[in-house]
């Protein structure tokens, strides 16, 4: 990446938006602008889990503010991502199609686990390198996510289904105050937290840090009574407990520090944090500058690379733990490069190497539903994909890697909407015929074969000499079946035998 190059990231909370704005200098990122904006979305969701049409409508006139600042930067440049309540919300199709409209790019869905690993490497990528065991809390809108780790490098992560939103909503959706309701919180976060002792708790880290919304605003509020800047300490969180409950309401909250935005959601967010704080045995919790979208920027720069990409890496060890056959498996990919090669002309360079990049994860993991059961493997394959959790992937970039394992072989009209996708048919089609190309487990002899597409046509040709037809018979049988399958689909498939 070029010293100079604007990079943005946008984080899709559940309670708030935010958009960073940096430009790349010397391996590290220079804030231009940030903008945050409360849109509380976390509340929104019905007993169904749909997001209602008023708070989408919030969502989508913020990402056009949003959209304003970003008009001088690539689009290959900005990424979004998007957390707990699109996860859960059962019509985020709705919001993400209207999102990808408004911002030129796709919205991303990421796992909690991702989002976990994000925040760590946004944390440590604005901290001194260290050897020092971290412990990094960011207690969000509908999640919490936890990560213990050294340097830049996560050992474990975790996320757990409660946030300020939420536990607000749930506890305190009165408005009110009082020492019995903080009480049913705080034990109430703890039984969903508890399993987080084994790898958070005390021993397993030296120092710990907190990042983000509630930690973010319990510091401003602590600070701002005369405790100690960036910090939070057990006996400042006592102390915060009492003031809130002396109170009696959120309405009634008198607090210097506390912003408005905030106020809806103290208590959820304080209850949560002092019982993780009580939990794991935190005295003092330091308050960390990086965060989410930080660390969003700083996997940009290491795609950019090219080398450095946590995807492969993720793509290689989920081969490994299924036992598959490498040499088949890249067999296969070289072959499927080829041929994609030959269907896809594209001048956008990035979008031709993520293309690559798709392609080449699926003709790895193609066998991977082998270590249910031959039978059937591409669907026992594709059900691993949809269940995965694998680094560096959002939740689209794995369904669509289903897809194309689902497809490697048989019918495919349980496909046909996947095929409106821009450029799934043509790494599908690479795929099948690479796979097919390689039934023997041996290099195939493809030189002589032809490739075309069609795109207004929406067609697919191949080429094949009499001479290699007969050289291949079982290979040419099987082409030929191939054009069977494409026949329900809104793609066709042409094979030429001269």
């Amino acid at each position: 990446m070029r010293n100079g190059t604007l990079l943005a990231a946008i984080d899709l909370g559940s309670n708030s938006f935010r958009l960073e704005i940096g430009r790349y200098e010397h391996g590290q990122v220079q804030r231009i602008e940030y903008l945050k904006e409360t849109v509380r979305q976390g509340n929104a969701l019905d007993e169904r889990r749909n997001l209602s049409p008023e708070a989408m409508q919030r969502g989508w006139e913020c990402l056009s503010r949003f959209s304003e600042r970003l008009q001088q930067i690539r689009k290959t440049h900005i990424r979004a991502v998007a957390t707990q309540t699109l996860r859960e919300a059962r019509n985020r199709e709705v919001f993400l199609a209207r999102s990808r409209e408004i911002l030129g790019l796709p919205v991303e869905v990421i796992s909690g686990n991702e989002e976990a690993r994000l925040i760590y490497l946004g944390v440590a990528s604005l901290l001194p390198a260290s050897e020092e065991k971290r412990l990094v809390i960011d207690i969000g809108g509908r999640s919490t996510e936890l990560i213990q780790g050294t340097d830049i490098k996560p050992r474990h992560t975790a996320s757990f289904p409660l946030g300020s939103v939420g536990w607000s909503m749930s506890f305190f959706a009165d408005g009110k105050l009082t020492e019995k309701t903080f009480y049913q919180a705080e034990v109430a976060a703890q039984a969903v937290l508890g399993e987080a002792y084994n790898h958070f708790g005390p021993g397993q880290w030296d120092i710990a840090y907190g990042t983000s919304g509630t930690v973010s605003a319990v510091a401003d509020i602590l600070q701002a009574a005369g405790m100690p800047a960036d910090q939070i300490s057990i006996k400042g969180m006592q102390w915060l407990r009492q003031e809130l409950i002396a109170a009696g309401s959120t309405a009634k909250v008198e607090l210097a520090g506390l912003k408005e935005d905030r106020r809806p959601v103290i208590g959820g967010g304080v209850s949560i944090l002092t019982a993780l704080m009580e939990l794991l045995q935190i005295e003092t919790l330091e308050v960390a500058q990086g965060a989410l979208r930080h660390g969003v920027l700083a996997e940009m720069i290491k795609r950019s690379a090219r080398k450095s990409d946590i995807r492969d890496v993720s793509v290689r060890r989920l081969a490994r733990k299924f036992v598959m056959d490498a040499q088949q498996s890249q067999r296969v990919k070289r072959i499927a490069l080829q041929i994609m090669g030959k269907l896809v002309n594209n001048s956008d360079s990035d979008l031709t190497s993520l293309l690559k990049r798709q392609l080449g994860w699926a003709a790895q993991l193609h066998e991977i539903g082998f270590a249910i059961s031959h039978d059937d493997y591409h669907k026992h394959g594709a059900y691993i994909l949809d269940n995965a959790d694998l680094p560096g992937f959002n939740v689209q970039e794995l369904h669509r890697l289903s897809r194309l394992i689902l497809g490697q072989q048989g019918k495919l009209k349980n496909l046909d909407t996947d095929f409106d996708e821009d450029y799934f048919s043509a790494l599908l089609v690479a795929l099948r015929l690479a796979i097919i190309l390689c039934h023997a487990r041996r290099d195939p002899d493809i030189s002589v074969l032809r490739f075309e597409s069609d795109t207004e046509e929406r067609r697919f040709r191949v080429s094949v000499p009499a001479e290699w037809a007969r050289g291949y018979p079982q290979s040419a049988h099987l082409l030929r079946q191939e054009t069977l399958a494409w026949q329900k689909t809104s793609w066709a498939f042409e094979l030429l035998e001269t």
